[in-house]
């Protein structure tokens, strides 16, 4: 008897999901949201904190993404520390941890960094973030860069920008010592 309840279990949920699937046109989105505030958490702690006025999402599609067309914000913690990123124009891809931010794209990390762009990619899986658009980068210290395009660890401690200029500030001492 317990067999057959599980079988009729599973069959139901096969068939629920054949009709819902028949039911989505083929050119139409999952869903629709609006007023989205969504947060992410590890272990009880909030780690992300998503904000946007809406969300289209074509997780039903073969290549599934999640589109966000008037903008994104979002906050980042990392050990008690955030980081936060806006974009006019946001579209993240499921199957590759891609996320393509556009048009006015502000990145504030916890140490002050402020990074602006016109478009900005970021690769969750490999921890990496680039573009090949314009960019300008304030630095807390006052220096910046202004380049063509660059590629960058996710915390910026690896950095390889490409056609750039700019100013960087170096410390009285590192001059002097390196001078002996």
């Amino acid at each position: 008897m317990a067999l057959i309840v599980v079988i009729t279990l599973f069959a139901c949920d096969a068939n629920y999901k054949d009709k819902q699937r028949l039911s989505i046109k083929d050119d139409q989105p999952l869903a629709i949201g609006k007023q989205i505030n969504l947060k992410y958490t590890d272990s009880g702690k909030v780690v992300s904190h998503l904000l946007a006025k809406s969300l289209i999402d074509f997780s039903n599609y073969e290549f599934p993404y999640q589109e966000f067309p008037d903008g994104v914000e979002v906050h980042f913690w990392e050990d008690g520390e955030e980081s936060t990123v806006v974009s006019d124009y946001a579209i993240r891809y499921s199957a590759t941890g891609m996320i393509d931010l556009r048009e006015n794209v502000v990145l504030i990390t916890s140490d002050s960094l402020v990074l602006k762009a016109s478009q900005l990619y970021w690769d969750q899986s490999n921890k990496w973030v680039f573009t090949d658009q314009a960019y300008q980068i304030k630095f807390k210290d006052g220096s910046y860069n202004d380049g063509a395009r660059f590629d960058s660890s996710q915390d910026f401690t690896e950095f390889l920008s490409r056609k750039n200029a700019g100013v960087q500030l170096i410390e009285q001492q590192e001059t002097q010592e390196n001078a002996k």
